[in-house]
């Protein structure tokens, strides 16, 4: 089924204790739209970039059967860019340079065939930019799905509230939930973050992996144990990427099937910090997905 997905595609430079990256492509909707590709098609992809922004990645998009009609490119811009720095143990990171660039003006504009797309990833952006795509959506999607930050709650707390309200799914991470929800226990968080609108809720916890919360029932998905990692930075978004991949692919969203997508969305992020930004999600085979998924299977496998 067709999937959406809202976000930012952009430039990163990136330094880890493994090397520096150069100048790559990245950017929320960029992972996002990478991980699904390998799960499921039809996905349509919304964002904006500069003249700057080399033809090649636009055909990178078309290779992975990503319609990049959402896509605006302002000639005269400069596409966003984003620098970091991460500290040897990759959980905490130094923000070198961001430049929003033609970000700072970005006002979605659906086309006509995305406005009846089934499934919804909404990147983390500003909650103007999230409630602009809600509203021009002409049918009632099967989910909606959207990440935020703590900026947002610092910046703009009641219109986040109210696209948080027009949800079905919210991601975030541990800090994020706790400052979302006043709560510093994760399940008393979830189960206030779901009065505020969102059937779901999960909680990204990096290296531990993701909780997912349905009215009241947990699901725990581990993170897989790697030996090496090189660059956590669009972990997150990769994992939502294969979430949302895996319900659009199945076009079901049951709790089972919830559970399902949180284990996929795992695999993938699993497959993103292996190399610098995309390099690792367009090399994998869908064997390569299969192995891993069998791996997590052997992660968490045992008998009473």
């Amino acid at each position: 089924m067709s999937l959406l997905v809202v976000g930012t595609v952009a430039f990163d430079e990136i330094e880890t204790a493994e090397g520096k990256s150069g100048k790559i492509l990245g950017g929320a909707a960029t992972y996002i739209g990478l991980a699904a590709s390998q799960i499921t098609n039809d996905i349509r992809l919304v964002s904006v970039v500069g003249g700057d922004f080399p033809h090649a990645y636009l055909n990178l998009f078309e290779k992975y059967q990503i319609d990049t009609e959402g896509i605006r490119i302002i000639p005269e811009g400069k596409t966003f860019y984003w620098s970091g720095r991460y500290h040897q143990n990759m959980n905490h990171r130094d923000t070198l340079v961001t430049a929003l660039n033609v970000l700072a003006d970005f006002d979605p504009v659906l086309p006509p065939a995305y406005r009846n797309s089934k499934y919804i990833m909404l990147g983390n952006l500003t909650p103007f930019v999230q409630k602009r795509v809600i509203e021009q959506l002409e049918s009632k999607p099967e989910l909606i799905c959207m990440d935020t930050m703590n900026f947002w709650m610092d910046a703009c707390w009641d219109d986040l509230l109210e696209v948080i309200s027009m949800t079905d799914v919210l991601t975030v991470n541990e800090e994020e939930a706790r400052q979302l929800s006043g709560e510093y226990s994760l399940v008393k968080a979830a189960r206030k973050i779901q009065m505020m609108g969102p059937a779901y809720v999960i909680i990204k916890r990096g290296e531990y992996g993701a909780l997912l919360f349905y009215r009241e029932h947990m699901f725990n998905a581990p993170a897989m144990p790697l030996a090496e990692v090189h660059d956590p930075t669009g972990a997150g978004d990769t994992f939502a990427g294969g979430f949302m991949g895996y319900l659009a692919k199945v076009d079901d969203t049951s709790f089972e099937s919830m559970k399902n997508a949180l284990i996929y969305g795992s695999a993938m992020a699993s497959f993103a910090v292996e190399k610098f930004g995309t390099d690792r999600l367009v090399e994998i085979s869908q064997e390569d997905i299969q192995q891993r998924l069998i791996e997590f299977v052997k992660l968490v496998s045992f008998d009473l």
